[in-house]
């Protein structure tokens, strides 16, 4: 088997039939090898063009109480107080580094993602 740089989605294509045929592979062996270049090409081929940007914090937050099925009460018993909640949710208080150590400790939430800028409730707006 010879492998190639992915150029093009028909080099993705044939890369992705190539890793279908070689799963399984034993760790080691040239197959497995050939897997493992494989899945590192691939995965660089799609960070390039397919890359999905981090989530906004707050949206990150809401998708997590509701796959978890916790409300407002719950994220304020991490951050510290149902105002602060509330205005956090509401984007009228933007998130602290308190917060988001209690959030990346307490439901596992990655920091990288909640430390980063997102947009605040505009001064007036209901």
């Amino acid at each position: 088997m010879t492998i190639r740089p992915i150029r093009n989605e028909a080099d993705y294509d044939r890369a992705l039939a190539d890793i279908d045929r070689l799963m399984g592979s034993t760790p080691g062996t040239a197959a497995g090898d050939a897997l493992e270049i494989l899945v590192a090409l691939v995965e660089r081929y799609e960070t390039e063009h397919w890359a999905i940007d981090a989530p906004d914090p707050l949206a990150l937050i809401e998708h997590v109480m509701e796959a978890r099925e916790l409300r407002q009460k719950d994220l304020a018993a991490v951050i510290g107080s149902q105002p602060h909640a509330s205005e956090v949710l509401n984007r009228r208080r933007p998130l602290s580094l308190a917060m988001i150590r209690a959030l990346a400790a307490e439901w596992s939430l990655p920091a990288d993602v909640l430390v980063r800028e997102y947009e605040l409730a505009t001064v007036g707006a209901p």
